[in-house]
């Protein structure tokens, strides 16, 4: 269980801080949930604490963990489709699971997508949503700023 002030990472919104931990009726049902404000921008959002694992909500990574995912963003990325429909249903999916090195995956594939053959509308979307997630969290973790990822981020 996540505790008040706890940062955690909530898949496709990424970072957010544990504000309130209380009970909420919602269609009569009385639930315990965490109130979660996320760093970028100015969105919240109710999570029923008995299923924030189910919705894959987990504690931000470790600094050394941050330290991989930085070293794996320069490794050769992963085989994906030539199809543009089979390619973008992988990427959201890595992207609703909201593991680490899933989002990882869905940057590294749309940069160099966009470098080879450019991004549709679509892509470039999904492109800034992983980017942002992705940025956040290694931003959250190392203490560093985002200036500090943006060679690996494209930019």
């Amino acid at each position: 269980m996540f505790q008040v002030g706890d940062q955690v990472c909530y898949p496709m919104h990424g970072v957010g801080v544990v504000e309130q931990i209380s009970d909420q009726e919602v269609l009569g049902v009385t639930k315990r949930y965490y109130k979660l404000r996320f760093v970028l921008g100015k969105m919240t959002a109710m999570v029923p604490v008995d299923s924030a694992q189910v919705v894959g909500l987990r504690p931000v990574i470790s600094q050394d963990e941050c330290n991989r995912v930085e070293k794996y963003m320069y490794e050769d990325t992963v085989a994906e489709s030539d199809n543009w429909n089979q390619r973008y249903r992988e990427n959201l999916e890595k992207l609703k699971q909201g593991e680490i090195y899933g989002v990882a995956d869905v940057v590294k594939c749309l940069i160099r997508r966009d470098k080879d053959k450019g991004l549709s509308a679509g892509e470039r979307k999904m492109y800034l949503t992983a980017k942002q997630v992705l940025l956040a969290e290694l931003v959250a973790a190392s203490g560093k700023g985002e200036e500090a990822f943006a060679v690996m981020m494209g930019e």
